[in-house]
């Protein structure tokens, strides 16, 4: 094992021969940028084409949308909203395009996904979808995430629907399973060192800077906790929280119960069951949007309570809600809360000064054109009055976080405007979970009472 470079690789086998790939154009164009000792290098040319594979690879994701469109959209004026808020997502400009990764490439295989298996009528296209998933949890394990909702979607959509419940199952099963073996079977000598990197236990609960998830609030609960305690007399401290120095550790709280991997872990499928349960058990939920829904409370579940939760796998659930918010004005309103924090907490990604007027500007134009189009979509304005006050202050935040913090305290307290903008978001994104997951279990007792109506 080579330990030269401190960054990890903690991608599956599959994107290691993509980027092995991608290696063999890489040394015509600079032979240097692959010598493992060359850390930090970064010429023109191997700037040039790092950018230009995230540009080209983008095809995918925009031919994802499009098959995901066709689905899921019933008119031109839906088609194309979908179609600018998908391609023009700001979250995967600055994450993809400034900060540099492929997250496009791998949400077009997931859409890809999502529009086929949501073909409930035709069975070859639903096998399909089966493939792009497997292809995408052997490209970036994150997509675990959604892996329960593809199960019971298929197992209620395909195996429990038009008898041959044990041979659909097989067929299923035969395509993971393939897809496996062709992905970690070269490297089945080194699987333990590839699991402990894919599932980094060690590396603490949150990274350097928290995801705007719920552990984020439990922080800051644990720290406003322990200060009061301190001032009271009540808190005798022998050691101190680990949670603010920007390091990517193991952590320790000073009031709170400190979580363990097992409990996260239980946390999320827990709080995914009743989503699931609904899915596979309820008649009424037989319907491609919601396993979009599901889709989606998954991604926000993991995302919550998950162990170590990147603050770029937001893009995971926006992405998929993008596909009704241009449909249903419910799905719309969560979508721009949402969005909105999600895409805010994105934003210290990219630290250097010299980008806080883009960070600035993208935001703003984001936000703007989401009130503008989805308020004269579905004339009315469908945010409440205290939903639209803290979506108007994310910006203020951000301009917080990048100019008037320096300008007041100057170098002290690096970390505070970072938890700020952690625990700010993290009540966007807890929010706009526990409202979408109300509405999603009550779709049935709504559709119950439109049909007595009727």
């Amino acid at each position: 094992m080579n330990a030269n470079s401190q960054w990890t690789l903690d991608y599956p086998p599959l994107f290691a021969w993509f980027e092995y790939f991608l290696s063999h154009i890489a040394r015509l164009i600079d032979h240097n940028m692959l010598k493992v000792e060359n850390l930090n290098y970064a010429s023109s040319n191997t700037i040039l084409f790092q950018r230009g594979t995230v540009i080209f690879l983008d095809l995918v994701y925009a031919y994802g949308v499009k098959e995901v469109g066709k689905v899921f959209c019933t008119s031109f004026d839906e088609y194309v909203i979908f179609i600018v808020f998908s391609l023009c997502n700001m979250g995967l400009l600055l994450v993809d395009h400034v900060h540099f990764q492929y997250n496009g490439f791998l949400l077009g295989i997931l859409l890809l996904a999502i529009a086929n298996v949501s073909k409930i009528n035709k069975q070859k296209a639903i096998l399909f979808g089966t493939l792009w998933f497997a292809l995408l949890l052997n490209l970036k394990h994150i997509y675990l995430y959604v892996a329960p909702a593809f199960l019971v979607w298929l197992l209620r959509s395909y195996c429990m629907n038009g008898g041959s419940f044990f041979r659909r199952l097989y067929m299923l099963g035969s395509i993971v399973i393939i897809t496996l073996i062709i992905s970690f079977g070269p490297f089945a000598s080194q699987l333990p060192q590839i699991i402990s990197r894919l599932f980094p236990f060690k590396r603490g609960l949150v990274h350097a800077y928290w995801a705007a998830n719920a552990w984020a609030l439990y922080i800051g609960i644990d720290k406003i906790a322990s200060l009061i305690l301190k001032q009271l007399g009540w808190l005798k401290v022998t050691r101190s929280a680990v949670m603010t120095g920007g390091l990517v550790q193991e952590q320790s709280f000073l009031v709170l119960p400190t979580p363990t991997p097992i409990v996260t872990f239980l946390l999320t499928i827990f709080t995914m069951m009743p989503a699931l349960y609904y899915l596979l058990c309820k008649k009424e939920y037989m319907n491609p949007k919601q396993f979009v829904r599901c889709l989606v409370l998954c991604v926000l579940c993991s995302f919550m309570f998950g162990w170590h939760v990147h603050e770029k796998a937001i893009l995971t659930a926006i992405i998929p809600l993008c596909v009704l918010a241009a449909t249903d004005k419910n799905d719309a309103r969560i979508y721009l809360i949402l969005s909105s924090a999600g895409h805010t907490a994105l934003l210290p990604l990219l630290y250097p000064s010299n980008l806080i007027p883009l960070k600035i500007l993208v935001l703003l134009v984001f936000m703007s054109a989401g009130f503008l189009v989805f308020s004269r979509k579905f004339n009315v304005n469908f945010l409440y009055f205290y939903e639209y006050i803290y979506v108007i202050n994310l910006p203020v935040l951000t301009v917080y976080e990048t100019i008037i913090h320096k300008l007041i305290f100057g170098e002290k307290l690096p970390f505070l405007p970072l938890a700020l903008t952690s625990l700010y978001c993290a009540i966007g994104v807890t929010y706009s979970w526990v409202v979408y997951y109300y509405m999603f279990l009550r779709y049935s007792k709504i559709n119950n009472y439109k049909n007595k109506i009727q």
